[in-house]
């Protein structure tokens, strides 16, 4: 089992909380998702010419050679937005194409593969974030050099996330076959061994804060002619605090449906005061139901308050 993880990994700061299934143990343990993220990253590392990620010493060896792998047809989240509140675990499908030579096997134990949404500068823990899914992805062959593969993105708010992150985000993926070379053993690593493959670029997709939008129409029930104030709030998850907070200077609608329609009607535009709170007055007319709906920004998703009925009398 994997766990999600952020850039922060990139400092040492990875979640710890489940165990990897590569080079999984006779007692059915295995490394932790921080080794399994850092043995990968200084692969990749290797590969790129640089450093290597994590524990790698001078005496260290040789250079990965290239996979020929590609990737294509990726897709996360079906190509919408991803909208995350302040708690829950939020998870995404990605799904893929992986075409590779014959001698690339994605079901042995020793080839690792998946795909990785970042924004940013990758690897920067300043300047990106990371996330991941908490397990493999799941292939299915479609040839002897085509593989289908399906994933997610798990995300924990609380654990990964700032105010920061709510932006465009890229996808990235990879396959390492260490080819029996244990990434875990004290042992100096002989890179020549091992395979490396990494393609990014693969798709976008957007994070967005969880919105939430209220009303209320008063006073209930109402003489015709009379004046109704309809209050409400526009709220978003704020991912500095782990909680909802108004949205402020946003335009968001005034809504009417007559008792017995099924369509809304825009009576007038107003904007959210600083803490996210509306407020109007419109003249009684008829039976029906009030409503606000905010179209949404880049960083955060069209909601629609649930209409609030008055009797007009």
């Amino acid at each position: 089992m994997r766990i999600s993880a952020t850039v922060a990994a990139v400092s040492g700061a990875l979640v710890l909380s489940a165990l990897a299934a590569p080079f999984a143990q006779a007692d059915g343990s295995g490394p932790s998702k921080a080794d399994v993220f850092q043995a990968a990253e200084a692969a990749r590392q290797a590969a790129s010419g640089k450093t290597a990620f994590a524990g790698s010493t001078a005496a260290d060896t040789g250079t990965p050679y290239a996979l020929d792998v590609t990737f294509s047809g990726v897709k996360v989240n079906n190509g919408k937005p991803i909208v995350v509140g302040t708690t829950n675990k939020v998870t995404v499908p990605v799904t893929y194409t992986v075409t590779h030579a014959a001698d690339v096997d994605l079901a042995a134990v020793d080839t690792w593969m998946d795909v990785e949404i970042y924004r940013g500068e990758y690897g920067d823990p300043v300047n990106g974030n990371i996330l991941i899914g908490d397990d493999w992805p799941v292939c299915t062959a479609a040839s002897a050099t085509v593989d289908t593969c399906k994933g997610t993105i798990d995300i924990y708010p609380t654990e990964e996330l700032t105010n920061a992150d709510a932006t465009s985000w890229k996808a990235l993926g990879y396959v390492i076959d260490w080819n029996e070379v244990d990434p875990f053993s004290d042992e100096d690593i002989d890179w020549s061994q091992v395979g490396v493959a990494e393609q990014d670029a693969l798709a976008t997709t957007k994070l967005q804060r969880f919105s939430k939008l209220t009303v209320n129409a008063s006073p209930e029930p109402v003489k015709k002619g009379k004046t109704i104030t309809v209050t409400g709030k526009l709220s978003r998850a704020n991912w500095d605090t782990n909680k909802y907070a108004g949205y402020s200077t946003q335009s968001v609608k005034l809504q009417f449906r007559k008792k017995g329609s099924s369509t809304y009607t825009t009576l007038k535009t107003i904007k959210t005061n600083t803490y996210g709170d509306l407020k109007t007055t419109v003249t009684a007319s008829t039976d029906g139901y009030f409503r606000y709906s905010f179209a949404g920004t880049s960083t955060t998703p069209a909601v629609n308050a649930t209409g609030d009925f008055v009797d007009v009398q």
